[in-house]
């Protein structure tokens, strides 16, 4: 059984953008800075519980046409059946370039999440970007439960 971490670098291409799950290129301190201090989900987010969560995750990233870091997200898998993708951004300065969409059609589509038939999300903000990606409200929302140790939303 191969692990997340052993997992051979995926990329694609988009208008010059590249996405890429090599963990070797991640900006973790750009990737925390904006998380802890940008995001409404992970504000105040300690840089070592952060670097765990990357461990334990598909960590994607895409870099703008000159190498600089421009998106990120990480899927929490077990590479087989189920997926759920946490800590979706994109940088201000390449918002409105569909970096999102090119991100949710081509990590759909990696050859080790191409069985994972279940992928959730939670957003308070971005539903219609997910709704292109093939999203939509849970079915049977009275199934589901969840427990959570704060008060911060999703």
């Amino acid at each position: 059984m191969i692990s997340l971490a052993d997992l051979p670098v995926f990329e694609a291409e988009h208008e010059g953008y590249t996405l890429s799950t090599d963990r070797a290129r991640l900006d973790v301190d750009r990737i925390h800075r904006y998380l802890s201090e940008e995001s409404y989900w992970a504000r105040g987010l300690d840089r070592a519980l952060l670097e765990r969560a990357l461990a334990g995750s598909l960590p994607v990233a895409i870099y703008a046409p000159n190498g600089d870091f421009a998106a990120f997200a990480r899927v929490v898998t077990d590479l087989a059946i189920f997926a759920y993708l946490r800590d979706v951004f994109t940088l201000p300065d390449h918002r409105g370039r569909g970096l999102a969409t090119f991100l949710m059609a081509v990590i759909q589509s990696h050859p080790e999440l191409k069985t994972v038939s279940n992928w959730m999300l939670a957003t308070r903000d971005a539903h219609a970007v997910y709704a292109k990606a093939g999203f939509a409200p849970v079915p049977h929302p009275e199934y589901y439960m969840s427990i959570r140790k704060t008060t911060e939303s999703p």
